[in-house]
């Protein structure tokens, strides 16, 4: 009996020390798995901080593009490519005609001959394939600076970036597409790299030469002209030699004569001197009311004070 007791004993103590021993192996796989994920939780933490910085340089990058981008209007800039073979014609001393309307950039540009047949924007590969899109050629007259002129082909090139290379395939002559990279750079708003900066004179009233190009010639401004400056604003008066002109249009606002007898005197800003500004006169001087669209051009190098003991 006694025997029995110490049996059973023994089979209790030694099923707790299993459970004991089952117990553990539990908690420590317990313990691994809370460490695992811990580890992993740890992982994500760091991984999500490189995503969110590329995700911010991306943004970034983007922003920087659109701002990078040209305010609609004409310039001149320079064409310059990976291939003597390929350039723009001598006459145009490596520039091009870049359009910017709606936000959407293309250059034109004459090249050197007519040997350049088509031009794709991209790929050789692209360009063969069918249904590629081709940029067609136009013709366009040169002059060289011995005054002799040629007839050459031009092209209007997409323009994706500015200062930056981008694809342009060329098809010539022995029907072959051949890769290219071309730059489009240092764009020139037209007329401003000669515009007298009016926020170096002094305020005060001055006179000025003009001339003017547009109409029949029957009509003129008087030259020299009244010009009004303060805070580096100009404000012309301008008569004309008719009385006939009931309006004037300049950057699309309407002026109306400061005078009611006599020649048509009008009072209008002028936004630059030494570049071309359009100016529109309505006259009723034939049957019917008619706008006539006129370059006006004031000349720096005549501005004069207008002020006594000046």
């Amino acid at each position: 009996m006694k025997a029995k007791t110490l049996m059973n004993k023994i089979i209790i103590v030694g099923g707790l020390s299993a459970c004991l021993l089952l117990g553990g192996c539990g908690a420590g796989q317990a313990a691994d798995a809370t460490s695992a994920e811990s580890t992993f939780a740890a992982q994500e933490s760091t991984v999500t901080p490189t995503e969110s910085t590329e995700a911010a340089e991306t943004v970034s990058t983007e922003t920087a593009q659109n701002e990078a981008q040209l305010p609609d209007g004409v310039y001149t800039a320079e064409f310059s490519t990976d291939s003597s073979m390929f350039h723009v014609s001598e006459a145009c001393d490596g520039k091009g005609t870049l359009t910017v309307k709606d936000g959407v950039m293309t250059i034109h540009i004459s090249l050197g001959s007519k040997k350049i047949l088509n031009l794709y924007p991209g790929l050789a590969e692209d360009a063969a394939k069918d249904g590629a899109v081709l940029l067609e050629p136009t013709t366009d007259t040169v002059t060289y600076s011995d005054g002799m002129t040629e007839e050459v082909y031009g092209f209007d090139v997409p323009v994706p970036v500015i200062g930056e290379e981008f694809d342009l395939a060329l098809i010539g002559t022995k029907g072959k597409w051949y890769d290219h990279k071309v730059k489009v750079s240092d764009p020139v708003a037209e007329g401003a790299a000669d515009t007298f900066d009016l926020s170096t004179v002094e305020d005060g009233n001055y006179t000025i030469e003009l001339t003017m190009e547009g109409g029949s010639g029957r009509a003129s401004i008087q030259s020299p002209a009244q010009l009004a400056i303060a805070d580096g604003a100009a404000t012309a008066i301008l008569e004309w030699s008719s009385p006939n002109y009931d309006y004037m249009l300049v950057n699309g606002e309407k002026y109306l004569p400061v005078n009611t007898e006599g020649n048509s005197v009008f009072e209008v800003p002028v936004e630059a001197l030494d570049a071309p500004l359009t100016m529109i006169g309505d006259t009723v001087a034939m049957s019917t009311p008619h706008e006539v669209e006129y370059t006006v051009t004031f000349h720096s190098e005549t501005l004069e004070s207008a002020e006594s003991g000046k």
